[in-house]
């Protein structure tokens, strides 16, 4: 296991730095980026020597006046220290722009992970071992209809719903009175107020798509022979369904939970926009219309990173899982 833990560690290494060549030139491939446009206000603002002072003083301060490569160079060698660059719009740090949404990311993302593996793997169990039944039959509608209507359409509802049946606005996280205020315990409470919304919201369409998965899956291996071996051991249904049949039909859904660790970082960005939240998905699409290249290289690559970290933990997950699975 250490072996094959390793070698995926050193697979990754090539890999990742594909993934931030083929980024970063791509980034750059329209003509003309936030900078150009910003240089064009200033000239047209002043239109004299000190205009165009600023715009030789923002080339040399961006690293603009270098050729492509030697500003990837730049670039991904800071990205390695922890260095990664200055963005173009915000003129910070990409650092601070990144840490300061990044705490309400998780917060959000993980609250509707959670959330939807609770869901969604119970009732796909439930729905499956009751074949053909009316429950079946009403999970399976509600399923569809999680899956087909578009999670920002059910933020607009729920945020109408609650404002005209509870009084409450539920656009942001906090309220206008702790909007920037210091933690306390008041504030807490209205973040817990608010956060339940996005948490649902964001989580509802992956519930619905889930709960088909494992609802198929374990149909598929209740049918084994090892199932009915079991069955006619004259073990309980409970047991056969749960201590069986389960372990294998949930290897699919690892997989999943794998895959979906860029999604914490990034969260629904529509969702995030719709209900205001201050989550980094919403910079990342500011920032890929903007061309700000080294804010949305920086996010595009912790994407990737958290995508190969997470293949690793699912591959992990299913050999623990799954006896079938060993890895030398």
């Amino acid at each position: 296991m250490i072996s094959y833990i390793f070698r995926r560690l050193l697979m990754a290494v090539p890999t990742l730095l594909a993934i931030s060549v083929i980024g970063f030139f791509i980034i750059q491939l329209p003509e003309g980026d936030f900078l150009d446009r910003k240089i064009q206000e200033l000239e047209q603002q002043f239109g004299d020597s000190s205009s165009m002072a600023r715009v030789v003083e923002l080339r040399v301060r961006y690293g603009l006046d270098k050729p492509m490569w030697n500003q990837y160079y730049n670039w991904i060698s800071g990205f390695v220290i922890g260095d990664f660059g200055e963005s173009f719009e915000y003129e910070r740090e990409v650092n601070e722009l990144i840490w300061e949404r990044l705490g309400y990311t998780l917060l959000i993302s993980i609250g509707s992970l959670v959330f939807t593996y609770i869901v969604a793997i119970p009732l796909g169990i439930y729905s499956a071992a009751r074949q053909y039944h009316w429950t079946d039959h009403a999970l399976t509608f509600l399923s569809f209809v999680g899956m087909s209507i578009p999670a920002f359409l059910v933020a607009l509802a729920l945020m109408v719903f609650v404002f005209q049946v509870f009084g409450v606005p539920l656009f942001g996280l906090f309220s206008a009175t702790y909007e920037g205020a210091p933690w306390t315990w008041g504030k807490f409470v209205d973040l817990l107020k608010h956060l339940w919304i996005p948490v649902i919201v964001v989580g509802l369409n992956g519930t619905a798509g889930l709960m088909r998965i494992m609802r198929g899956n374990l149909l598929d291996v209740l049918g084994q022979p090892f199932v009915q071996t079991a069955r006619a051991k004259g073990l309980r249904e409970s047991v056969v369904v749960v201590k069986h049949a389960v372990r294998i039909a949930i290897n699919p859904l690892i997989s999943i939970l794998g895959m979906s660790l860029p999604g914490i970082l990034s969260g629904s960005t529509i969702v995030s926009i719709v209900l205001g939240l201050p989550t980094v998905g919403p910079l990342l699409l500011r920032s890929l219309m903007n061309e700000d290249i080294y804010l949305a290289g920086t996010l595009l690559m912790m994407f990737s990173i958290l995508l190969v970290i997470g293949n690793l933990l699912a591959d992990i997950a299913l050999a623990w899982v799954d006896p079938r699975i060993r890895y030398d």
